[in-house]
């Protein structure tokens, strides 16, 4: 392994990362030690018990927007070019990242398959469903490309967010399953 001194900004930011998802917080009083250090108006001073709360507060949030949705888009050809495919195809922008994301069914459930085009080479997803009691979530890393692949989810709406750098970017909420018509 490399000294922290002689790794790449790439690799700094993959190391912090699989830090933040592997390595447990520190213990509550070294956390009070730490954040006693801060002005008393500072937001790290009251954001939070545990690193991963305090990696959320520095964490800037963006949301993104729908720019396509195969769902919506009006059947103008007839013949072949006009008939259902079971695919969704979704389009998002965000602060100069576009993000491709396909919906297919697989067996009785569905998969995910995207790619986020931009600045970053590194970063999470997180696909969450909440209903009633129960909560299902998948993390998944990207790849080289940007791409992830989330297999075995339900039918149901989910929140998607993607973690890259210091930039939280949430999407609006995604519908899965079969289109109606």
């Amino acid at each position: 392994m490399k000294p922290v001194a002689n790794l790449s900004d790439d690799e700094f930011s993959h190391l912090v990362q699989r830090a933040v998802r592997e390595l447990p917080d520190a213990p509550p009083a070294f956390l009070r030690a730490a954040l006693a250090l801060c002005p008393a108006h500072s937001p790290l001073a009251v954001a939070a018990t545990s690193f991963a709360a305090l990696a959320k507060a520095v964490a800037r949030r963006i949301s993104a927007t729908v720019t396509f949705d195969s769902w919506a888009a009006p059947t103008l050809a007839s013949g072949m070019r006009s008939a259902q495919v079971a695919t969704r195809h979704l389009l998002y922008s965000a602060q100069g990242r576009d993000i491709d994301l396909r919906i297919a069914p697989s067996a009785e459930f569905f998969s995910m398959a995207g790619q986020i085009l931009g600045p970053d080479e590194v970063g999470m997803v997180e696909l969450s469903y909440e209903h009633d009691e129960s909560r299902q979530a998948f993390v998944t890393a990207l790849d080289s490309l940007g791409e992830f692949r989330i297999d075995g989810i339900r039918r149901g709406t989910y929140v998607m967010t993607l973690r890259m750098g210091s930039d939280e970017i949430v999407l609006p909420t995604v519908e899965v399953g079969e289109r109606v018509a």
